[in-house]
């Protein structure tokens, strides 16, 4: 439910360049997955992931000069039916999210 665009890369490929030492470490139900977020804002950062401990998922927004906005299709994965508990092979795609930049007449900012 966190919303976040995330890409993948594998662990020895990632390194937090600032802020490090303001991470918590927080493992939610099977305690698999070991999710990073920022202890002063709250900001999900990345996990190594469950599905694949070899890789993290990072979001996007996180990273320098990425905008979650720079994507114009996002897969959108069923993260209520986690195949490590239901039994199943692949994480399963439930739909996408598109990017639809409007125009700047079409915006309204209040």
């Amino acid at each position: 439910m966190r919303g976040a665009v995330v890409v993948f890369v594998a662990l020895d490929r990632l390194a937090v360049t600032a802020g490090a030492e303001r991470l918590t470490e927080y493992r939610f139900h099977s305690n698999t997955a070991r999710h990073y977020f920022c202890s002063r804002c709250g900001v999900y950062t990345h996990h190594q992931r469950r599905f694949d401990p070899d890789q993290f998922a990072v979001n996007v927004a996180c990273l320098e000069g990425v905008s979650p906005f720079d994507f114009a299709e996002v897969p959108v994965i069923d993260g209520a039916n986690h195949p490590r508990d239901t039994g199943g092979g692949e994480l399963r795609q439930i739909g996408v999210v598109r990017f639809e930049p409007r125009s700047r007449s079409e915006t309204q900012f209040r």
